[in-house]
């Protein structure tokens, strides 16, 4: 088995990408930016900064992620000290920090996380709308994160998204009978079917993973019409929707490679680069990882992207996992903070680092769909539109802590792979998801 390991074969190397894609002045030449002042945020005497963000998934995310940070440090004179924790750590650790007032300053977070500590982070409306202003505005979904629900405060700064679309074997699909990917349930049904057929199992994970865990149940979920709770946070979720989500898990479950009721973020990856699996989710990372080694690039070329059957309506039903980024209240640089997140946030050093990532972080502001990024290779396009999902973590209900919680409790995960696994039947399982989420909406 060819393994590949998140720090290993799995990371975009920084040299292919944050250095060899695109000179940086052409790359900046595409970004449309409108003439609007920055607000005026003068940074403290002796302002040093903690920030604390997701591991790596690629290479050149860590990689130029510190470069800008130094070049921060270099203008202005604020030591910054980055930590980067595991995928799985990031929640605990933030909510430590929120809850004892020490730690980092600056948070690239979930989404959902500043809405669980509304109460405790700064308030970034004005930055936001300048960077909105300058920037094209801000996509759908981020606008979602961004602001407290019901309101035009901003409370965190999304940085980009992750997606989720289908990632298959063109090959093995035509093999099996398939031109392309259906774009409805009962054919994608029938696809997996016949990929199983032929030895070319299909693979999704259905553990407690904050990537790829989240991505294929929140579909299954939104893809068949059905939500946690109403417009009103009201919990719905049992409902007829979500029993045949649960029944098509089942069944969609039976074209699976065993094992993947404990599979976590990096599984899939692994599964596809091995050839133990035809088809799954993943973001930008994995196809890219297979294109620059020598060992799975000719798996790179057989690889096709395209969207997961659509929600009633036609809509895109693709979960995001989004960088959100908070400051706290509790940092004695608030200035500095935000200006860091500015920063951060500018085309300067903003179009490089989603040129070095591939696209795998998505923009939040629609004038980086002219980025380079997403004019080179044909099949990057599927993730450009990330962000314009019209889904969300608690959808159909008010952004909030207990939908964070019931995130983080794994509520909607831990109900498909009890169903589809035939642990509980469908019934049985989405009553202890509507015990579950009860407990966090009161």
């Amino acid at each position: 088995m060819y393994d590949l390991t998140r720090r290993g074969a799995l990371s975009i190397g920084a040299g292919a990408l944050a250095a060899g894609m695109l000179p940086a002045g052409r790359a900046l030449a595409t970004i449309p930016m409108a003439n609007v002042q920055p607000p005026r945020q003068p940074i403290e005497s002796g302002a040093t900064l903690r920030v604390l963000r997701p591991t790596k998934f690629v290479d050149a995310d860590e990689t130029i992620f510190r470069a800008n940070t130094a070049k921060f440090t270099q203008q202005t004179g604020v030591q910054v000290r980055v930590d980067f924790a595991g995928w799985e750590d990031l929640r605990p650790q933030t909510a430590v920090a929120a809850n004892t007032g020490a730690g980092p300053d600056v948070v690239v977070a979930w989404a959902d996380d500043p809405h669980i500590y509304a109460d405790k982070v700064l308030d970034m409306t004005e930055l936001a709308t300048y960077l909105g202003q300058k920037y094209g505005g801000w996509l759908a979904l981020p606008q979602r994160f961004g602001k407290k629900w019901g309101t035009d405060q901003w409370i965190a700064l999304p940085m980009g998204g992750s997606g989720g679309p289908c990632v298959y074997r063109i090959s093995w699909l035509k093999e099996a009978g398939f031109d392309s990917l259906p774009t409805d349930h009962a054919g994608f049904l029938r696809a997996c079917q016949a990929l199983k057929k032929n030895g070319h199992p299909a693979g999704f994970a259905l553990g407690n993973a904050v990537g790829d865990g989240n991505a294929f149940c929140n579909w299954l979920l939104w893809s068949h019409g059905g939500m946690v709770v109403d417009e009103a946070g009201k919990v719905a979720i049992n409902s007829a929707e979500t029993l045949n989500a649960l029944k098509y898990s089942k069944e969609l479950y039976q074209t699976f490679i065993p094992g993947t009721l404990s599979w976590g973020d990096v599984n899939n990856n692994r599964a596809y680069a091995a050839g133990e699996i035809g088809l799954t989710q993943n973001g930008v990372s994995m196809y890219f990882s297979l294109k620059n080694d020598p060992k799975t690039a000719a798996i790179a070329e057989d690889t096709g992207m395209a969207r997961m059957p659509l929600a009633p309506g036609g809509k895109m039903a693709e979960n995001v996992l989004l960088l959100n980024a908070l400051a706290f209240k509790h940092t004695r640089y608030p200035n500095a903070a935000k200006e860091y997140l500015r920063f951060m946030m500018e085309a300067e050093q903003y179009d490089p680092w989603l040129v070095g990532c591939g696209g795998y972080w998505a923009h939040p502001l629609a004038a980086y769909a002219e980025s380079e990024v997403w004019k080179g290779d044909p099949k990057l396009a599927v993730y450009r539109d990330t962000n314009t999902v019209e889904f969300w973590s608690g959808y159909k209900g008010p952004i909030s802590q207990a939908s964070g919680s019931v995130a983080a409790d794994y509520v909607v995960v831990q109900m498909f792979a009890a169903a589809a696994s035939g642990q509980s039947t469908p019934e049985e399982a989405v009553r202890e998801a509507e015990r579950r989420a009860r407990r966090y909406y009161r």
